[in-house]
């Protein structure tokens, strides 16, 4: 005999607390949705009673029952302790990567930046998008463009004096890459980012100052911030 009410503990193919009801067509109690569209309601009445309250969650749950949203995957899963070594991790790069900028602000010493291609070893659009925001909140780089295609980030960097300093912040692109993968990601992906990280001809930009590549915007390659004269802003 079929349920009535299936929860979504015995189903995991539900969204996280909700409800299935049984019957022709599928009729899902998102419990998140009904809560957040209470609240809505509560907040257009301006007053907090439990009238309002009471005739939010009934109204909630017949617009739930009366236009149910398509089943959509976003690919989103939760790992907690993926969660905390990723915001651990983004902690100690914000305080270290801070550090090193403002010793370059205050040193003097004149640092060459430069525009790098990175690709990724995952496909789906919402991981790379998670992936270019946690690179982008640490200082000293920043993701110019996200191409989906190829999956493939265009990071500008300060320090690009050294082809060691571009392989290093390629290195924390595809670290930053398996931890967020690691607390957001599901298990095939999960399982290709432990793979190695894609070879730098595949997709990749060439050497810095190379016209022409194909890897980075514009197909100009890693390549040196020009300024108005055409010289490097290291130049005299």
């Amino acid at each position: 005999m079929k349920r009535l009410i299936t929860l979504s503990r015995r189903d995991p193919e539900l969204p996280p607390f909700s409800a299935e009801l049984a019957g022709r067509r599928r009729r899902v109690l998102d419990l998140p949705l009904i809560g957040w569209l209470t609240l809505i309601w509560v907040l257009l009445w301006s007053t907090l009673t439990w009238a309002n309250i009471i005739t939010g969650a009934v109204v909630a749950v017949f617009v739930s029952l009366a236009f149910p949203l398509p089943r959509v995957d976003l690919g989103l899963r939760l790992h907690p302790w993926g969660i905390v070594v990723l915001a651990g991790s983004l902690l100690y790069d914000m305080y270290t990567s801070g550090v090193k900028v403002t010793r370059q602000i205050f040193t003097g010493y004149p640092h060459r930046p430069a525009v790098i291609a990175v690709q990724l070893r995952c496909r789906s659009d919402l991981m790379m998008a998670a992936i270019a925001v946690s690179v982008s909140n640490t200082p000293g780089g920043s993701v110019i463009e996200v191409r989906r295609a190829t999956a493939t980030l265009f990071l500008h960097v300060l320090d690009a004096d050294q082809p060691a300093a571009l392989e290093a912040a390629r290195r924390s692109v595809w670290r930053l890459e398996r931890l967020t993968v690691r607390a957001f990601g599901t298990r095939d992906e999960i399982e290709r980012v432990a793979d190695r990280p894609p070879d730098r001809g595949a997709g990749n930009s060439g050497n810095p100052g190379n016209p022409g590549d194909s890897g980075s915007p514009g197909g100009r390659g890693e390549e040196p911030d020009r300024g108005q004269d055409g010289e490097g802003r290291n130049g005299t």
